[in-house]
């Protein structure tokens, strides 16, 4: 991590905050292993179809999560989140396991139309966190589907050891903010929400409370490392990788690679490359190699193809691509939020655990 990062500071040594605390959760987590047991007896179920959900998206963490959990004999009911921006890698990788593994997949479709409206919205207002939409509807579709099956446990990709770091505020927005999300369409689009499911804060203390659901980071329950997870991914299921996290969703690619450089001055790889320094899964020279070529983009070719299919899905001219990356950013605060309910809620949450 650099100064890029909002609210970065450096120890004598010259390590950052961001890093010490990074190496605090690694050791926190070194004993979750030895509770795997315990979890999965809790999780398992004789008498139902399902025992747990997992989100599937086509990326790594995902994949390899839903892999465990068969592997360990869990039944899970596998969620897709469709909002019109899938890679065909993505696509395959889904296909390929949920074929090899023989489960059920429910595929919540979005129609394309009007997320593609209420994408527009967001670039409107010039918030930075554009993919709080997709983030928020895959959050919802999770608990909602836990919830109608009556499953208590949500089994999750999101795990320490590659994405452990804490998120800098100025590189995204917390994401169950459904208010902020509700107002910016309803201050600059002309349509309403009837496909795009959505959760808020609310929301989320009804689904832990009186539903009883549970969000798992499977992953830290075992040793994870993500280029040994890739490897078996490869061999079991023909599983095709990308080149950076969470570039799975053409967008995502175009959105964390070209967009946020340009118009929020945002690099992610610092923070994901970081991550994975930290718990000794990438050499130091070869993320600082990476991070000097500049472009996250593979090639000049490969950035020029998604800008195009980026401007024909979204019915834009590339002049107005222009003037939005030009326009200042405006902070998500700037519209009606609920981070203050949710901060309230997290803090009482936390404080009667103790």
């Amino acid at each position: 991590m650099d100064i890029s990062a909002k609210n970065i500071y450096f120890n004598k040594d010259g390590i950052c905050n961001f890093c010490i605390d990074f190496e605090n959760k690694l050791n926190n987590i070194k004993n979750r292993k030895y509770n795997l047991d315990n979890l999965l007896n809790r999780i398992k179920s004789k008498n139902q179809t399902y025992d747990c959900v997992i989100g599937l998206s086509g990326g790594v963490d995902s994949c390899y999560t839903l892999h465990k959990a068969i592997e360990f004999g869990l039944k899970p009911l596998v969620v897709h989140m469709d909002n019109g921006w899938n890679s065909e890698l993505a696509q395959n990788n889904i296909e390929n396991l949920v074929r090899k593994l023989n489960i059920d997949l429910f595929t919540y479709v979005i129609d394309w139309n009007e997320y593609r409206n209420m994408m527009n919205s967001f670039f409107e207002s010039d918030v930075l966190d554009i993919e709080l939409l997709m983030d928020n509807a895959m959050l919802a579709v999770n608990y909602q589907q836990a919830a109608n099956n009556n499953l208590k446990f949500i089994l999750a990709g999101t795990n320490t050891s590659t994405e452990g770091m804490a998120m800098p505020s100025n590189m995204n927005w917390f994401k169950y903010d459904k208010k902020n999300i509700v107002n910016i369409i309803k201050k600059f689009g002309n349509h309403k929400i009837n496909t795009y499911p959505t959760i808020g804060t609310i929301d989320l203390v009804k689904y832990i409370i009186f539903n009883r659901i549970k969000w798992i980071s499977f992953l830290d329950y075992f040793e994870y490392d993500k280029f040994e997870a890739i490897k078996i991914l490869k061999e079991k299921y023909n599983f095709k990788p990308y080149p950076y996290k969470h570039y799975e969703s053409v967008f995502t690619r175009f959105y964390q690679g070209y967009i946020l450089p340009k118009k929020f001055k945002v690099d992610k790889r610092k923070l994901h490359y970081s991550t994975l320094i930290i718990s000794n899964q990438m050499d130091r020279d070869f993320a600082l190699k990476e991070i000097k070529k500049g472009s996250a983009y593979e090639s000049e070719e490969l950035l020029n193809i998604d800008k195009e299919y980026f401007l024909k899905k979204m019915n834009w001219k590339e002049e107005k691509l222009t003037e939005y990356l030009e326009r200042p950013e405006k902070s998500h605060l700037s519209y009606p939020s609920e981070k203050k309910l949710y901060d309230l809620c997290l803090k009482t949450y936390n404080f009667l655990k103790k």
